[in-house]
């Protein structure tokens, strides 16, 4: 299903409304959030995917961490976590078993608690998680809270979906693989956590829609227009090389479409570097908008607890497109 086919389809569907939805479906947000009290709020997502390593363990973790990591987006606390399964039931089930556990692991680490799920015979394996958090509903992280001026960061390298496509295609080093992997495998808990303390003004993931998907959607909820600096966004080994070689998947193409009319790129911007930033992502790092006055003390709070944090644009006035990608 293509980038906003599902928000299309709801969009004409009667769906309640209440003040007790915090975040809902409008601003296109990682996770749903609706508030029980004044206290406690309740956050809500669900992702599940095909396998893009051959690995099932590895593939288990990384589709469990890319659903942990939108609770983590709204800045709150996975809690409850069930599994989607489709499986064929004709094939071994012992590497089922390993995706299970892959996933499993994962909840663990998010200090989160697996209660079973829900599987179905299917050719294609694919594998996720419905995940239950918990919130501070006066603390929530939301893509809606950017403001002109604000610095916008990202907490991991991009290219895994290049990566990917390598893998698929069997071009890939064992470096490069062993990097994506790693990426793709680690819970944003950390940068999340680090997120609330220092209080940025916006957040969100970068996963199926890109960076230029997932920053869209900031600037469109945010109503500010983005200047992102391509050469200073940090890319996993070996991707710049797969894409000048043309190993980009199908969902670059999708993304590209989706966004006509949004995005405007700068003269003298390699046309690699467009390409790259319309990738689709798998469990990417946040992306945080923060205020001038805050940043350093963003950078100074990832620096201390060795996370990665990059400053690649800013926040301005909007305009009559959504970012601008200079050089």
């Amino acid at each position: 299903m293509g980038p906003g086919t599902l928000e299309k389809l709801l969009q004409t569907m009667p769906i309640t409304r209440q003040d007790d939805i915090l975040v809902g479906i409008e601003t296109r947000d990682d996770a749903a959030v609706y508030r029980l009290d004044e206290n406690l709020a309740l956050v809500q997502t669900v992702d599940f995917f095909t396998p893009m390593v051959d690995n099932p363990y590895l593939f288990g973790q990384i589709a469990a961490t890319n659903a942990l990591n939108d609770i983590y987006a709204m800045g709150a606390k996975p809690l409850l976590a069930l599994n989607i399964v489709c499986y064929p039931a004709c094939e071994d089930l012992e590497v089922l078993g390993q995706i299970l556990q892959g996933g499993l692991d994962k909840v663990n680490e998010a200090g989160a608690y697996l209660l079973g799920g829900h599987s179905v015979d299917d050719n294609e394996p694919k594998y996720g998680l419905a995940v239950t958090g918990m919130v501070d509903p006066r603390r929530i992280l939301t893509n809606a809270g950017a403001r002109p001026g604000d610095r916008i960061y990202i907490t991991k390298p991009i290219g895994n979906g290049v990566i990917a496509t390598a893998i698929k295609a069997e071009m890939v080093s064992q470096a490069a693989y062993e990097e994506a992997v790693h990426w793709m495998a680690m819970l944003n808990k950390e940068s999340s956590e680090i997120a609330v303390e220092v209080g940025v003004n916006a957040a969100t993931d970068v996963t199926g829609f890109g960076l230029l998907g997932h920053l869209t959607e900031m600037a469109q909820a945010s109503q500010v227009t983005m200047q992102l600096y391509a050469e200073s966004v940090p890319l996993l080994n070996g991707a710049w090389d797969g894409a000048t070689i043309g190993l980009l998947p199908g969902g670059m193409y999708n993304n590209r479409t989706y966004l006509e009319g949004k995005i405007r790129v700068a003269p003298g911007v390699n046309p690699t570097w467009v390409d790259l930033l319309y990738t689709p992502e798998t469990a990417g790092g946040m992306l945080l908008a923060v205020s001038p006055e805050q940043a350093p003390v963003l950078e100074k709070a990832m620096q201390e607890r060795r996370q990665s944090c990059v400053l690649i644009g800013e926040a301005v006035e909007a305009r009559d497109y959504c970012i601008e990608v200079m050089a």
